[in-house]
């Protein structure tokens, strides 16, 4: 009997051993064992890693993050929160030395909502993918999949969106922190692969659609179409 439990339980060795070594051997790309989710359990008042799911090139121009914190919070993203507010450019090496050069891209339905918390959405880790060169996830109150994917300067976005008249929301910030020069500016440019039919921008004060240019210290623009189910669009 002795002899017999102890072949099976070789036999589960020498078994568990094999599958782990096909795993490795069959999944080489190093990066596929990268989790940029770890170390974001944190929060001002507990360290925990004090990190955001970068997602970027080896020494990009800037990073990309999902933003569960408002702008202008160094916890840029937080494993325990359950909204998104936005996917933001960042500059930032730490919470505690706050970012420069930043601004976030958030796609909403229906109305053009702008405001970080009014535009928010659920989300769950079940249907969020983060990779240091790929990031998904599933914004459920606005039924969009949202994908980014960095490139050495910028990035490329794709959102998947549902039947409705849908806007996207590129909110600007020239808030700064890190011992910037006071004239600092960051400057961009977004490039869509589909023609838009509405537009407007907002302020501390407001929405305007009659305007296509604001000059403040928060400021942004949002652009709107419709969209079947299913629709795709490109941004960069």
């Amino acid at each position: 009997m002795k002899s017999i439990k102890l072949f099976l339980l070789f036999s589960v060795f020498l078994w568990t051993m094999n599958a782990c070594t096909e795993y490795v051997e069959t999944d080489n790309n190093l990066v596929e064992w990268v989790s940029p989710l770890m170390g974001t359990q944190s929060k001002h008042s507990f360290s925990n890693g004090n990190v955001y799911p970068a997602i970027a090139v080896p020494w990009g121009m800037n990073f990309w993050t999902p933003q569960t914190g408002r702008m202008g919070n160094g916890w840029i993203y937080s494993y325990e929160a359950d909204k998104i507010n936005g996917f933001k450019q960042t500059h930032q090496p730490s919470p505690w030395i706050g970012d420069y050069g930043q601004f976030a891209i958030m796609p909403v339905t229906g109305e053009p909502t702008y405001n970080e918390r009014e535009r928010a959405s659920w989300f769950s880790h079940k249907s969020e993918v983060s990779k240091p060169h790929y990031y998904s996830v599933y914004l459920a109150d606005h039924d969009v999949v949202t994908e980014i994917t960095p490139t050495e300067r910028a990035a490329m976005f794709r959102f998947t969106f549902p039947e409705n008249d849908s806007s996207l929301v590129i909110g600007y910030s020239t808030k700064n922190r890190g011992g910037v020069p006071e004239n600092f500016k960051n400057y961009f440019v977004v490039i869509f692969d589909k023609p838009f039919t509405y537009s407007a921008v907002f302020n501390e004060q407001g929405l305007d659609a009659t305007q296509s240019e604001v000059n403040s210290d928060h400021t942004g623009a949002v652009i709107g179409f419709k969209t079947k189910r299913g629709d795709r669009r490109w941004f960069r």
